[in-house]
């Protein structure tokens, strides 16, 4: 088996499509959280803020000042999954894979979670172990576990009415859809090379997955692109598990004169309206504007590098050098992570002027905070979540989390949780 084949495996978003577009909704930002508690006085609404490389989720107040709820192990059961992965030889060597390329010699113990609609669990993808499970809330127990087809789990997203919630199987170009109470398959659909985030869209009708192809591997010069592989957004019915849609951004970049920029298609950002789509792709110190009636590349935004990074592609983690990007509600201003180049920003989102660049060690996600007022990232760097306030651009509060922060999301925990009892 090559080396090539072996990363591959072991690692990790035209005449009918006018038409088709006007169909298949694009998801908006508001379905990034669970659906609204069905009782609010007796839930809280938190961020969850997972700690990847410690297998730890810190839950924090989701305005304010950020305060920090209660700590969730994500990986109770980790004497047992360590047993059954050193027992079958091909899951050990794809492990240590994940760990050696994707972990940056780290094990990836938790990518994304959410938290089901009655705040009693938080369900989360765990890279290294290739599954989802959810955790209880009070005794902090496994209540379901659910293997992801192949070797690594990746990012989820949770439907509107946060009953379902899908994951990508990275290494097996799958998405699987889940019964969030239970773990149940519901169904399943193919898509591109390592697929990587979700979106369901405001209905609940559609997914949207993202593929970003081989990261893991030296071959970063432009010219080798192609090496990358199937990269694409496949659209799903979330009822028939059918695909509906696929976009090849290559082409559509190819279309605006941008040749030059990979199509591996990372966060992305939908405006209220669901009529644009604001995306990152590998190795851009930016993102991209589409419009999805039209199904075309309407605006290019470049932000500014920083000095003191290094050119070399391939010291860029996992090919990106910008990843994380949200929108306030109004739809008024964007967030942008920008990873390699150690700051965040707020852009005006009519204009595509930046505001402040805020200071910020390898920030890996933006979200929004639950009043919608600021801009909350993870900065894996420096283990800490830092607020920026969307009216000004200048950071409001950064509070101090686990090993590596990455994924931040909108959830619930009863209204008195401070975390698991120790029983």
């Amino acid at each position: 088996m090559s080396v090539l084949r072996l990363r591959h495996l072991c690692s990790a978003a035209v005449a009918t499509a006018a038409a088709l577009v006007l169909t298949v909704t694009a998801p908006t930002a508001a379905s990034a959280g669970p659906a609204a508690a069905p009782s609010p006085a007796a839930l809280r609404e938190v961020l969850f803020v997972g700690n990847n490389w410690e297998g730890t989720a810190d839950v924090i107040e989701s305005t304010g000042d950020f305060g920090k709820v209660g700590r969730i192990d994500v990986v109770p059961d980790k004497e047992e999954r360590m047993a059954e992965i050193k027992a079958d030889p091909i899951r050990w060597i794809y492990f240590l894979g994940i760990r050696a390329s994707v972990g940056e010699g780290h094990d990836q113990f938790v990518d994304d979670m959410y938290s089901t609609p009655d705040g009693s669990s938080v369900v989360v993808s765990r890279p290294s172990f290739a599954d989802v499970v959810s955790i209880d809330l009070a005794t902090g127990r496994v209540d379901w576990r659910f293997p992801v087809d192949g070797y690594r789990s990746d990012h989820m997203a949770v439907s509107p009415d946060g009953k379902r919630v899908a994951v990508s199987a990275s290494t097996a170009n799958t998405v699987h859809v889940l019964d969030i109470e239970t773990g149940r398959e519901l169904g399943s659909f193919a898509t591109g090379d390592k697929p990587h985030e979700n979106v369901f869209s405001k209905d609940g009708k559609y997914i949207w997955n993202m593929s970003i192809g081989e990261v893991n591997t030296s071959l970063d010069a432009p010219w080798l692109d192609w090496t990358k592989g199937d990269r694409r957004i496949t659209v799903a019915d979330a009822t028939t598990y059918q695909q509906v849609k696929t976009i090849d951004m290559r082409q559509r970049l190819d279309a605006a004169g941008l040749k030059e920029y990979s199509d591996a298609v990372r966060p992305a950002a939908f405006s209220p309206d669901e009529s644009k789509l604001y995306f990152q792709v590998s190795f851009f110190n930016g993102f991209f504007e589409y419009d999805v009636a039209a199904d075309r590349i309407t605006r290019t935004k470049t932000l500014p590098k920083n000095p003191a990074t290094s050119e070399d592609r391939t010291t860029w983690v996992n090919d990106s050098r910008h990843h994380g990007i949200s929108m306030s509600p109004d739809g008024g201003k964007l967030c942008v992570a920008g990873t390699m180049d150690d700051y965040a920003t707020v852009i005006d989102r009519a204009t595509l002027q930046e505001g402040p660049l805020v200071t910020a060690a390898k920030p890996y996600w933006a979200t929004v905070s639950g009043d919608g007022r600021h801009c909350v990232v993870s900065e894996s760097g420096s283990d800490q979540v830092t607020a920026i306030d969307f009216a000004t651009g200048e950071k409001t509060v950064s509070v101090p989390v686990g090993d590596h922060p990455q994924r931040v999301r909108l959830g619930h925990v009863a209204a008195d949780w401070t975390g698991p009892s120790a029983g």
